[in-house]
């Protein structure tokens, strides 16, 4: 009896993931507006044959451009040339794999080299920290690289189309946030009453960060228009139905996220070991038990996240520094009041999370344990949660 009710649980699991993927995909396949006139232009990869032209000087410097002798893919030889800029174009020598920019106009065409081909150490760095994760993880590794691809696939499948079909980014991020939360626990723990509380935890967390930020921002006048690409944001809002305003407290949502779910985990899982290993304790003493763990873990994942922040814009602070910008300029300015609002309101869902999952964790099991007796609708919902 047991068997078949845990088979038909799976069974129906297995359905609801294949019409939910289904829905995902179709409701991803959204028209994207034509922004750029693209028309007689392609990329393609290419292989340096000669330098015909090189532009390094007497004194070791580069000036103008490089002409070169490419092979395509296809077997057709080429001439192009080779910018010398920092963000376009690349020093070119024999032998080197190139992508290169083919413009056709009419009987015309223009080659030019867009920049080194950077696909295989690209993917060869992403495999190797996925194999790391796989070897040195274990099934769990496995299942964390797993959760880590489906991560990514909720953000091209349903993030983005939401965004495109009208959604406020807030929504958007909670509700994927939502879903790699679930599946992110449920795919590395099953579906325990520990996994339950991690999520309920980490959402409450992430739902506090968001909020501080939407305070943070809503008292400083800070938004996503005071981003510093704007002006290319302001040119796809006009042309789609994406509220740029709100990409900054999207954003500062889903990077809190990481942070937030890593500590709901480990205060919920030194919870459910001492728990487990002492069935005499009171649910105010594993409480007690989780804030001391959290009291610890907070600090450095606090300072994590603070860091990790503070070095994605690391240029920024040094030109600071180094212009040595007055006070007033500096705390004022909207580059610094986003970079603190983004440090400050992940680590308040940080923070947060630690009393709330040690809340959880503590009386949690206590009312599932009475749910598993009763029936909701003839059916006894929470009977599918572990103890562990």
């Amino acid at each position: 009896m047991k068997k078949n009710r845990k088979f038909l649980y799976r069974f129906l699991l297995i359905i609801l993931l294949a019409i939910t993927a289904l829905n995902i995909y179709t409701y991803g396949q959204v028209k994207r507006p034509h922004l750029v006139n693209t028309n007689g232009r392609t990329f393609e990869k290419a292989s340096v044959i000669k330098i015909l032209r090189d532009n390094i000087q007497e004194n070791g410097s580069r000036i103008g451009d490089q002409i070169v002798l490419l092979k395509l893919n296809n077997g057709n030889i080429i001439k192009a040339n080779c910018p010398n800029g920092m963000l376009f174009g690349t020093i070119c020598h024999p032998n080197m794999e190139v992508v290169v920019i083919s413009s056709y106009i009419g009987n015309t065409a223009i080659h030019t080299v867009y920049s080194m081909d950077r696909s295989k150490p690209l993917f060869l760095f992403i495999g190797v920290f996925l194999l790391l994760l796989c070897l040195i993880g274990g099934r769990k590794g496995i299942k964390s690289s797993i959760a880590l691809i489906f991560t990514f696939t909720c953000f091209i499948f349903l993030f983005f189309p939401m965004l495109m079909h009208g959604v406020r980014p807030i929504m958007a991020a909670v509700l994927t946030s939502f879903i790699i939360l679930i599946s992110t626990i449920y795919l590395i723990n099953g579906p325990t009453i520990k996994s339950l509380v991690a999520v309920a935890a980490s959402f409450c967390g992430i739902s506090t960060a968001c909020i501080a930020a939407l305070l943070f921002g809503w008292s400083a006048s800070l938004s996503g228009y005071n981003v510093s690409n704007i002006e290319s944001l302001l040119f796809i809002e006009q042309n789609t139905p994406i509220n740029v305003g709100e990409l900054l407290f999207a954003g500062i949502l889903f990077a809190s996220l990481g942070a937030v779910m890593d500590i709901a985990m480990d205060i919920s899982s030194a919870v459910f070991e001492l728990s487990r290993h002492n069935k005499g304790m009171t649910p105010y003493t594993l409480f007690t038990s989780g804030m001391n763990v959290g009291r610890d873990v907070m600090g450095t994942m606090s300072s994590t996240l603070i860091l990790a922040f503070f070095g994605s814009s690391l240029g920024m602070w040094v030109l600071d520094y180094v212009y040595a910008l007055p006070y007033l300029q500096l705390i004022n300015s909207n580059a610094i009041g986003i970079e603190l609002m983004q440090g400050l309101s992940g680590s308040f869902g940080v923070i947060l999370t630690v009393p709330i999952t040690a809340v959880f964790s503590a009386w949690f099991p206590v009312y599932i344990k009475q749910w598993q007796t009763k029936n909701f609708f003839n059916i006894k919902i929470f009977s599918i949660l572990r103890h562990k």
